[in-house]
């Protein structure tokens, strides 16, 4: 059976990761993202075409990768962050 289309719907909050709290008060993560080399190479090619994806860019692309829109912005965010670095660098 197909899978909805998941451009509209919002995850639950705890999908954005660190706010759930167990009982002795210790914040609960969502386990790091391990992204195949398949994703990895498609997003490090998308990333050498545009910097920036538009919201239908980046719903597609998660789509095609099997990865939700929030972990592609955030991959797009972090790699921003760390081409930054890299480039004041020299």
């Amino acid at each position: 059976a197909p899978l909805p289309p998941q451009e509209h719907e919002k995850p639950p909050a705890i999908a954005n990761a660190e706010l759930r709290i167990n009982g002795k008060g210790k914040k609960l993560r969502k386990p790091r993202t391990i992204y195949s080399s398949l994703q990895l190479q498609a997003l490090n090619q998308r990333f050498q075409q545009t910097q920036y994806l538009a919201l239908p860019e980046r719903a597609e692309l998660a789509a095609q990768l099997g990865l939700t829109q929030t972990q592609v912005k955030i991959w797009f965010q972090n790699k921003r962050s760390k081409y930054k670095k890299i480039m004041k660098q020299g």
